[in-house]
């Protein structure tokens, strides 16, 4: 029996669970995209001397990030936990980042790069490409491994 399955009904986790590794991974790759293209709207709103705002299709992949890695802990709780951990780190980030990118903005200095929520969203898609794919390098990766 299942702990959770009182709390949450968990029979369509069975069918989805197995596809969530890739899924998290495919969302990744899109947050990086979407921090790249963010970045350059936030250069360009900087120059206008707009305040920096949040760019929504980062937002989007943010958010599909936090919600698949919080059903990863239902299906995986350990790897998921590992996950979600360093989603809502990268989240955290953004948010300050955001804000360092307002003060420079205000300040008329020149836009950086949000370098530690790349970081983290590197991390994020790190995590994510080893458990999508370990698959291709189980085989090495059992050799070294003394059972």
């Amino acid at each position: 029996m299942d702990p959770l399955q009182f709390l949450v009904p968990l029979g369509w986790l069975s069918e989805v669970g197995p596809m969530l590794p890739y899924a998290i991974l495919v969302m990744a790759v899109a947050n990086l995209a979407t921090r790249h293209i963010a970045h350059r709207h936030h250069v360009e709103q900087g120059d206008d001397g707009d305040s920096v705002e949040p760019y929504s299709p980062h937002a989007f992949t943010n958010i599909g990030l936090l919600l698949l890695s919080f059903l990863f802990v239902l299906d995986s709780p350990v790897s998921g936990t590992i996950l979600a951990v360093i989603v809502i780190t990268m989240l955290i980030a953004d948010l300050f980042e955001l804000e360092a990118r307002n003060v420079e903005a205000r300040n008329d200095m020149p836009i950086e790069a949000p370098k530690s929520s790349i970081a983290a969203s590197l991390l994020v898609l790190v995590y994510a490409a080893y458990y999508a794919l370990f698959f291709l390098v189980s085989g090495i990766w059992n050799q070294f491994v003394v059972a």
